[in-house]
């Protein structure tokens, strides 16, 4: 079932590591068939050389593995729900524990827009969820997990900002497809690491934070060019 769906999950999987974004096992990517409602991803604690395609697990958005053998990400629930609440808008899910993401979640803080490569992809910050109660992990944590993201999106685009952190845990992005949530995982970890920096400089040189920050004017023209009804920014056809 799903033959091409999983070789492109398998790649989307293996790129995670090739671009530094996991150590180890830590990691999972996944993609929805719209067709279906089913959705691939990789294998709980599987190390990336003994993956293959045919290893990876489909599940449907409930979270129910419909084929494979082996068990599927303990993230499975968290996918399940996101792709169960905007599946009409995200087709691919990426998970990881990238160092400089991490950092900004475990201090509980969203990840401010100070320039232009932060704008182009993300309007806005990258905003930090609040964490989870103590039922709430000690009850179903990955569904709840997921939960408290879509909680924390109220009011928010979750195409126009394609991703967030997850409070003390780490980085969730998404996209149209698995390819598409790994190229926004990476920008994330990338624009984590510039806010790291940004910040770092300001207070050895004693400037205050907020003059740093991209004014809207700038935010809104670098992705609009990109993204909005008139962008301007790369060829016709692309995407």
């Amino acid at each position: 079932m799903l033959k091409e769906l999983r070789e492109k999950v398998y790649e989307a999987n293996m790129a995670l590591p090739r671009l530094g974004l996991v150590v180890f096992t830590w990691g999972n990517a996944s993609e929805l068939d719209p067709e279906t409602g089913l959705f691939v991803i990789k294998p709980s604690g599987v190390d990336y050389d003994a993956l293959t395609p045919e290893s990876l697990v489909v599940c449907d958005v409930d979270g129910k593995v419909v084929e494979g053998e082996l068990n599927p990400s303990s993230d499975t629930p968290t996918h399940a729900y996101l792709y169960k609440m905007w599946g009409d808008k995200i087709g691919g899910i990426v998970h990881t524990h990238s160092n400089c993401a991490v950092a900004w979640a475990q201090a509980g803080r969203s990840i401010p827009c100070y320039g232009t490569t932060h704008a182009d992809y993300w309007y806005g910050e990258i905003p930090c969820m609040r964490g989870l109660t103590e039922d709430e992990i000690k009850g179903a944590y990955e569904l709840n997990t997921g939960k408290v993201i879509v909680e924390g999106f109220e009011g928010k685009d979750p195409v126009a900002q394609p991703g967030c952190l997850v409070r003390n845990h780490g980085p969730f992005s998404w996209g149209k497809n698995a390819d598409k949530a790994v190229y926004n995982a990476k920008v994330m970890e990338e624009a984590a690491l510039m806010a790291l920096r940004t910040e770092d400089l300001c207070a050895h040189v004693g400037k205050p934070l907020e003059e740093a920050r991209a004014p809207q004017y700038l935010v809104d023209q670098h992705y609009m060019r990109k993204h909005g009804p008139n962008a301007y920014y790369g060829q016709p056809g692309q995407k």
